[in-house]
Parts: C-alpha cells; sequence; structure tokens
C-alpha cells in the first residue's frame, strides 16, 4: 500500500496474479482511508500487507491494530542516502 496525497484507492489500485501469489497495490490518500482500505483487504482474504515508507511508526501500530494479529504487516524503509533520492524524485 502507498500513500501519496490525492490518492483514489477506486482508481489507483492494481492487482498482479503470479501461480504462487496474488499482489495487489493500492494507493491511499491519508492513514485513515488506509485503515479501512487494510480492514477491507483482510475481509477478502488478505493475509500480508506491506506499506510503503511514507507510513510511520505510529501509523503502522494503526494499521497493525485494525487488522489484527494473524495478519501480517511489514513496512518498506530506505536508508538516509536513498530516503533523500527518493523525496527527490517524488517531489515531496
Amino acid at each position: 500500500m502507498a500513500m501519496l496525497p490525492e490518492s483514489d484507492p477506486e482508481k489507483h489500485t492494481a492487482t498482479v496474479s503470479a501461480p504462487l501469489i496474488e499482489l495487489t497495490v493500492v494507493c491511499v490518500k491519508d492513514i485513515e482511508e488506509a485503515v479501512k482500505i487494510s480492514k477491507d483487504l483482510v475481509k477478502k482474504g488478505v493475509k500480508v500487507i506491506e506499506l510503503c515508507s511514507a507510513f510511520g511508526n505510529s501509523e503502522v501500530a494503526r494499521i497493525s491494530e485494525a487488522v489484527g494479529k494473524d495478519v501480517i504487516v511489514g513496512v518498506v524503509r530506505f536508508d538516509l542516502e536513498n530516503s533523500s533520492k527518493f523525496l527527490k524524485l517524488t517531489a515531496l
């Protein structure tokens, strides 16, 4: 899941099916939307949610709490050098 301003999960969602996994990418605009979408995904059978680096520790905790202990919630983190490059790339 990616959190970016002006994202609309109705429009900014894609799913790729591979032999062993189905990967769904959803873009959301804020943490409230992320919590709602995460709960919806779990209701559909999702067992793992990976969050982009825009999610801070407290936001990751909110999603983890919302989806329950049986769902794996991970987060992508960049080292300092790549974080600054990423911020320049996205102009955030």
